[in-house]
């Protein structure tokens, strides 16, 4: 555990050190925050979904247990798993699927990355709306829960990866590479 809460400290100080402040962080106190991300991306709403329920071909490796981004899965239904294969037989439910709307809406829960091994809550939420040609999404993670410094310093970083995330998956869509400049 205690390599866990280092890890985790270790994570949030980098993670505030290389980014700027983020204008998505809605709310962050001692016992949570919010953040959104938004996009617009050049596809409709049913190929947007088809791409945001395979991880795989967009999360970052950096941004992952095994290093690998080909080890994600997610079972998009309810009580369905997003999952990230470890090497010798391991695996990791970074968060359970509670509601799905394909092409709508997806509704996830749990603690991603380092947030996992702590005493919180998350909801993580994915709409989408056909929009000028394209589709509109909005996604948004609501953390709650205790720790003992409080988890206000986590919504910087925690929305810096997300938002790097959803750069990527419009990038995926946009170019066929999640790769961004």
């Amino acid at each position: 555990m205690h390599r866990l809460l280092h890890a985790t400290a270790g994570f949030v100080v980098a993670a505030v050190l290389s980014c700027p402040a983020q204008a998505a962080v809605n709310d962050a106190a001692a016992n949570g925050f919010s953040v959104t991300e938004t996009a617009h991306i050049a596809a409709g709403p049913d190929k947007v979904y088809a791409e945001l329920i395979a991880p795989s071909h967009w999360w970052s490796a950096a941004h992952s247990y095994s290093k690998d981004a080909a080890n994600f899965s997610l079972d998009a239904k309810a009580g369905g798993c997003w999952t990230e294969k470890l090497p010798d037989g391991g695996a990791v439910c970074h968060l359970t699927v509670t509601f799905v709307d394909p092409g709508k809406s997806l509704v996830l829960h749990g603690g991603l990355g380092p947030l996992s091994g702590l005493g919180i809550a998350g909801a993580l939420t994915y709409e989408l709306k056909a929009a000028n040609g394209g589709t509109d999404i909005t996604m948004t993670y609501n953390v709650g829960g205790y720790l003992k410094d409080g988890l206000a310093a986590f919504a910087p970083p925690v929305d810096h990866v997300l938002g790097e995330q959803l750069a990527r998956l419009k990038a995926r869509i946009e170019t066929g590479s999640p790769e961004t400049k």
